[in-house]
């Protein structure tokens, strides 16, 4: 799928990937929803060791973004850095500190949203 300036889906999560790289993001997963929600078609979720890093890779990933001539609609949760959202359109990016990302468990959470669609609940 064509996202904006020409670049693919793919293509904007390879910008999201090495922006919080070069800030030392770890766990770096991408999670396709694209059949499971109108939010966006791609969930990307990165830790950063504190909250002072997650804000760094935050600022990483908007930074790296608009330079590629790419739109960042918007930005959550960046005063308390435990959990920060960047909504980047076809892709959301979710920041968080290890405790957060273990609590919230993105990952587990959207894989039982499969498993209940492909059970027809």
């Amino acid at each position: 799928m064509q996202h904006q300036r020409g670049y693919t889906i793919a293509d904007l999560i390879d910008v999201v990937r090495d922006a919080a790289a070069d800030k030392k993001g770890e766990e770096f997963t991408t999670i396709d929803v694209s059949n499971r929600t109108i939010l966006a078609d791609t969930f990307v979720v990165v830790t950063g060791r504190s909250k002072i890093q997650t804000r760094a890779i935050a600022d990483g990933i908007v930074e790296r973004v608009k330079e590629a001539g790419l739109a960042v609609t918007r930005v959550e949760g960046y005063s308390d850095g435990t959990w920060i959202l960047i909504d980047l359109g076809h892709v959301i990016v979710h920041v968080f500190t290890p405790d957060q990302r273990q609590f919230y468990n993105i990952e587990r959470l959207w894989s039982e949203v499969e498993k209940r669609q492909a059970q027809g609940s």
